[in-house]
This record gives C-alpha cells, sequence and structure tokens, in this order.
C-alpha cells in the first residue's frame, strides 16, 4: 500500500448503480479513495495497469471476461494489488477458485457497508477478507480433502490431529486468529495453541512457512497471497 495510509480504491462492477452506492460509502472514509472504475473484467485489468490500485472491489458477474478471469490476470501483473471479491455468488466452488486466482477475500452483496469497510481494510493489511459463514465453507472443504487425501507429513513429521489440520487450512486462507476461532467456535487463545504445536510438528517457524506447507501439500484451491 502507498506510504501516507491512504487505499485506492478500484470498482469493478457491471452495474452503474452499485458502483456508485460503493463510491458514496467509500468516499466517506477519510483512509480510502475510489481512483477507478470499470464495468468488465478486461476494463478492470486495463484500468488496474493504469492507475496501480492498492485495492479492486471485484463482482463475478460481468460481461465478456468475468470477475474471476480479471483476478488472476490482475495477480499475475500486479502481485501487490489485493483483491476482493464483491458478488451476489455464494457458490462454493467460485469461492475457491477466487481464492485460487490469487483473491485476498471473498464477500457476499447483502453484507453490512460497515462489516465491508472492516473487512476489506484487513484484507489490505494482510487479512483475509472472508464472513465466518464463507470460512465454515472453506473448512468443510478442507475437511472433505483432507479425509480424501490426508497430510502427508514424511517421517520426520509427527501427524497432525484433525483439528490442527483445519486450523492449518484457515491459516493458508489468510484467516487471522478472531477469525479461525469463530469458525470452528474455539478461543482466541486455543487457536495460539493448535498453531504452536502445527509449528513445532512442521518444524517451521512461523504462521507463513506452515502455510506454504499446507499449499504444498494440496490445500483447497490455495495460493500464496500473504503480503
Amino acid at each position: 500500500m502507498n506510504s501516507i495510509e491512504r487505499i485506492r480504491v478500484l470498482l469493478a462492477d457491471d452495474h452503474a448503480l452499485f458502483r456508485e452506492g460503493l463510491v458514496g460509502i467509500i468516499s466517506a472514509q477519510p483512509g480510502m479513495e475510489v481512483v477507478g472504475e470499470a464495468s468488465d473484467g478486461l476494463e478492470a485489468l486495463v484500468k488496474a495497469r493504469e492507475l496501480a490500485p492498492d485495492l479492486i472491489l471485484m463482482d463475478i458477474g460481468m460481461p465478456g471476461c468475468d470477475g474471476l478471469e480479471a483476478t488472476r490476470y490482475i495477480k499475475r501483473e500486479l502481485p501487490a494489488v489485493v483483491i476482493v471479491i464483491l458478488t451476489v455468488h455464494d457458490e462454493e466452488e467460485k469461492l475457491f477458485e477466487a481464492i485460487k486466482n490469487g483473491a485476498q477475500g471473498y464477500l457476499l452483496k447483502n453484507i453490512r457497508s460497515h462489516t465491508m469497510l472492516e473487512l476489506v481494510w484487513g484484507a489490505v493489511h494482510g487479512e483475509a477478507a472472508i464472513t465466518p459463514i464463507l470460512a465454515g465453507h472453506m473448512l468443510e472443504e478442507f475437511r472433505r480433502l483432507s479425509r480424501m487425501a490426508p497430510l502427508d507429513s514424511g517421517e520426520d513429521v509427527v501427524a497432525l490431529t484433525s483439528r490442527e489440520q483445519e486450523v492449518l487450512g484457515l491459516v493458508a486462507a489468510g484467516a487471522s486468529d478472531k477469525k479461525i476461532a469463530d469458525a470452528l467456535f474455539i478461543s482466541r487463545h486455543t487457536v495460539k495453541s493448535h498453531m504452536r504445536n502445527i509449528l513445532a510438528k512442521l518444524h517451521v517457524n512461523s504462521r507463513r512457512e506452515a502455510a506454504r506447507y499446507i499449499r504444498h501439500k494440496g490445500g483447497p484451491g490455495l495460493t500464496d497471497t500473504a503480503h
């Protein structure tokens, strides 16, 4: 993000009325400004190149190049840009594809404006912008894949418990301790305890190294989006 801590936002949505509403909400925030708008994925890519925004709020269902494709193209060219999907689509496959393509978050358009602002602020500072309900969907998919293909921990690594695998999967998705606690219905203290055990068992020194481990082992559509 730019050094003066003012978030420069690009909006990508094919509905002009919705974009106008977002402009009003974002412009009312002292630390944010809308620097551009796009009505489809290709225009979003062009505007991202021209404007180099800190954050893109990206719809999925746009004509021509959709938001999922645009996210992949933009992250390939401009990896530092934070992209948060803002959509009506709550299908799990779109959520996982968005995260796989490099999105830092996935929010539904029925979200309250103050919650959206809180989550996108967090996304710009490295957290995953995702609601507890959608985090739960990711957790269920991770559980399913874990049952199909348990973590191959190697001879020098003690096997993780099922709960530790769940925590690690959410860490790999970029979730904060609070979001993990909410998704798993446990305390943040318990999350930290699980993380200490995970780091010790995997012989790594940080959350980021642990996240890379699970991504390397083939977690549910996860890519390294940490900044």
